[in-house]
């Protein structure tokens, strides 16, 4: 009887087998189904979440930057803990991208998606505030710097539209650079005031606008000899780099401790104080920003404070916005007194330094010779040729001015009056010293020596002193 039951137990193996097989079959499918289901009930939840992401997504509204340090740091971190999780348990799991990665803050205390398409040095120093974040890639402002768009604007400007001409100021600026330095610094000034000479002229000290204002300050005739400068047909000291920014200095100290603050010490620099003054109060205002956004003063005045702070920007971080920054011989000379009106030529010759570098040494010089009303005249020469230029003065021969024009009243109008036509000449076309010198009698050398003339041109329109 055992026999055939085990008999027939074998014989019913095989069906036994393929009953208990899909028994299991349908346990595991009936186990995994919740999954499956749970899975496809997430999915829609998931897409909708990337086709409508929340307002303060990294996607819209990213907060974080990366830099090549964070990411050293993050491949640390990630071969750390790779190793950590194939010595206790290997793991299949792929981690999100976030994970991966380290995010540092932008300085302040938002970001915008505008941030990322912005210079490092357009954010406001207020980073620099903190010590805890590394502030060597920001620079600090002594003046107040606000990046609007009309900032931004400015900006494009000078980075764009005239960038090899930015680029001339920025060289001829750091020539001058030390000198002005050391003045604001005697006077207590912001360096960053500097820049201002960026937005009047490029530090141009031949610079003349139209509203007649002159040298790298800008200075109009009046506020010049209100503050020391000497202005007339022989010395016009708004192009001389040292007494305009002492001038300056003085100027700018005196607008702040007039209103109290640098946009409308500055604004009052390029408008006069009177107009700003007049417009804070009718606007009943108490700030630059205020009175900008009113009809009281010019659209000049509007723009000239964001352009200095988009000057200032780029100058303080020239390699960002790519400008070369290049060693620059600073400005240095040597003074001579000089007791005689002498030409600029007449020393060359017996000195053998460069016509030119006494020119550019001495812009304030309008006919290139010192004064004739001046006993002791401080001349400008090269460093190192002081005491060789005092010895040779002697030699140099007295330089004589052409008679100036006075002005007489002619029917209730001042007009320019011609000296005597028998002391002076008016050059034409086509004249030669031969034509000039025959014309009146005299010889060539008495002619050329009446006019420190060292050779044979002369230009149409000049004077020349024919008699004494």
């Amino acid at each position: 009887m055992h026999a055939r039951f085990i008999g027939a137990g074998i014989r019913s193996l095989p069906l036994l087998s393929v009953y208990l097989l899909a028994l299991s079959w349908t346990t595991i499918a009936g186990a995994e189904s919740p999954l499956t289901d749970q899975g496809d009930a997430l999915a829609p939840t998931e897409s909708a979440e990337i086709a409508q992401p929340e307002p303060q997504s990294l996607a819209q509204e990213p907060e974080y930057l990366l830099d090549e340090e964070d990411r050293a740091t993050a491949a640390e971190v990630e071969a750390t803990e790779s190793s950590t999780a194939v010595a206790s348990e290997p793991s299949t799991e792929v981690p999100p991208a976030e994970a991966l990665l380290q995010f540092k803050p932008l300085p302040g205390n938002s970001a915008r998606f505008a941030d990322l398409l912005t210079s490092p040095a357009e954010v406001v120093q207020e980073a620099a505030a903190e010590p805890d974040q590394e502030s060597e890639s920001v620079p600090e402002y002594n003046v107040p710097i606000v990046v609007d768009p009309s900032v931004q604007g400015h900006i494009r400007f000078f980075n764009v539209a005239i960038r090899n001409r930015f680029e001339q100021w920025l060289i001829r600026l750091s020539h001058y650079r030390p000198l002005v330095d050391s003045i604001f610094t005697e006077f207590q000034l912001p360096s960053d005031l500097i820049y201002l000479s960026l937005v009047e002229s490029g530090f141009n000290p031949h610079a003349y606008s139209r509203a007649r204002a002159a040298g790298p300050w800008q200075f109009m005739k009046g506020t010049a000899k209100v503050y020391g400068l000497r202005v007339d047909s022989y010395v016009d000291e708004r192009r001389d780099p040292v007494k305009s920014t002492v001038a300056a200095a003085r100027y700018l100290r005196d607008l702040y401790d007039l209103f109290g603050t640098w946009p409308l010490a500055m604004a009052a620099y390029n408008a006069g104080e009177g107009k700003v003054m007049r417009a804070l109060h009718t606007a009943q205002a108490e700030s630059f920003s205020d009175i900008a956004k009113t009809r009281l003063i010019r659209r000049e005045t509007k723009e000239y404070v964001p352009r200095f702070m988009a000057a200032t920007i780029i100058a303080k971080n020239p390699d960002r916005y790519g400008f070369p920054q290049n060693d620059v011989r600073p400005h240095q000379f040597e003074e001579v007194v000089v007791r005689r009106p002498i030409h600029f030529k007449a020393i060359a010759n017996v000195t053998g330094i460069s016509y030119q570098e006494l020119k550019v040494l001495n812009p304030e010089l309008r006919r290139d010779a010192t004064p004739p009303d001046d006993p002791e005249y401080h001349l400008k020469v090269p460093v190192g040729t002081g005491e060789k230029v005092e010895q040779m003065l002697d030699r140099a021969p007295t330089h004589k001015f052409p008679p100036q024009s006075r002005p007489v009243l002619v029917k209730g109008r001042h007009v320019k009056s011609e000296p005597d036509s028998g002391h002076w000449y008016r050059v034409r076309v086509g004249d030669s010293l031969e034509k000039i010198a025959k014309r009146f009698n005299i010889s060539v050398k008495t002619l050329k020596s009446n006019n420190n003339l060292t050779g044979p041109t002369i230009k149409a329109g000049s004077r020349l002193v024919i008699a004494n």
